[in-house]
């Protein structure tokens, strides 16, 4: 991502710029979920000069692939995101975003965060979703499983039973 020259917003706070952000960023995926590397960021970032530095709002989205958490199908769904976190010209230890020394901003790494804890750790391609069959991994949206249901080795013994032969003693 391409750094930002915010000299003259630190020399004069109250003052404000829009910068428009287009393009791909690496890395942004977890186990189920990932923006693609090839798949641009888009958006537009508000950076207003504050005493303490450079406050950052503002809006990026593109597209998402997930692996649904439950049946592993792949989808893709647009996303947006909400930006919003102030870099400092004087960190201190707890201080996240940081102004380079010559007054120059990275947006990668409030970006990278929000599109990061954005993403759903158990993603579904729908609220419905059956999952895979746990005997023989088929899928179960599509269809009924023709496994046999497992029989609890407790109840077994019940199995064996002829109940209809006994219903003819009785009567």
């Amino acid at each position: 991502m391409h750094v930002i020259d915010v000299r003259d917003l630190v020399e004069h706070p109250g003052t404000s710029r829009t910068v428009r952000v287009e393009e791909a960023v690496a890395g942004l995926a977890t186990e189920l979920a990932e923006v693609p590397a090839e798949a641009p960021l888009r958006g537009e970032l508000v950076l207003e000069s504050v005493v303490e530095g450079i406050y950052v709002t503002g809006h990026v989205g593109g597209r998402m692939a997930f692996r649904c958490a439950r049946c592993l199908v792949g989808f893709e769904r647009p996303f947006d995101v909400t930006v919003g976190d102030l870099f400092v010209r004087d960190p201190g230890p707890e201080d996240d975003y940081v102004l380079g020394p010559d007054l120059l901003l990275d947006p990668e790494p409030i970006i990278r965060d929000a599109v990061i804890l954005s993403m759903p750790f158990s993603p579904l391609c729908r609220p419905d979703c059956l999952g895979l069959c746990e005997r023989c991994g088929g899928d179960r949206n599509l269809g009924e499983c023709s496994c046999a249901e497992p029989v609890d080795p407790r109840w077994a013994p019940l199995a064996r039973l002829d109940l209809d032969r006994r219903e003819a003693r009785e009567t």
